[in-house]
């Protein structure tokens, strides 16, 4: 099975910029989809952006966060990362990382593998 573990949330201003990465292990890696959600207080997890871990590498993202957030990947590390710029107040989250098997998708119940979340606030 694969285990992920999120790193890199923090106090940004609004403005600012922070990168997240999620370091992942486990067999049958390079076939996983690869997405990171979020979740605020009182709210439903929400999607933020997802990446194919396969050839390609194509990307997705949430209407909110278009033109701001960059995912990526490096292979050789087993790591995806979310490059967070032009933060808001409203991306004040636990942001969470999670694989999919075969495809990446938009939902977080279809995803098998989660982190445990890092915390990131954007102050006004």
């Amino acid at each position: 099975q694969v285990q992920l573990v999120e790193s890199g949330g923090g106090l940004v201003q609004a403005g600012g910029s922070l990168r997240l990465s999620c370091a992942a292990s486990g067999r049958t890696f390079s076939s996983y989809g690869m997405g990171w959600f979020r979740q605020a207080p009182g709210k439903e997890r929400e999607f933020v952006a997802k990446i194919s871990w396969s050839a390609g590498g194509s990307t997705y993202y949430a209407d909110s966060v278009k033109g701001r957030f960059t995912i990526s990947r490096d292979n050789a590390k087993n790591t995806v990362y979310l490059q967070m710029n032009s933060l808001k107040p409203e991306d004040t989250a636990v942001y969470y990382c999670a694989a999919r098997r075969v495809r990446a998708t938009t939902t977080p119940n279809d995803y098998d593998y989660w982190g445990q979340g890092t915390q990131v606030t954007v102050s006004s």
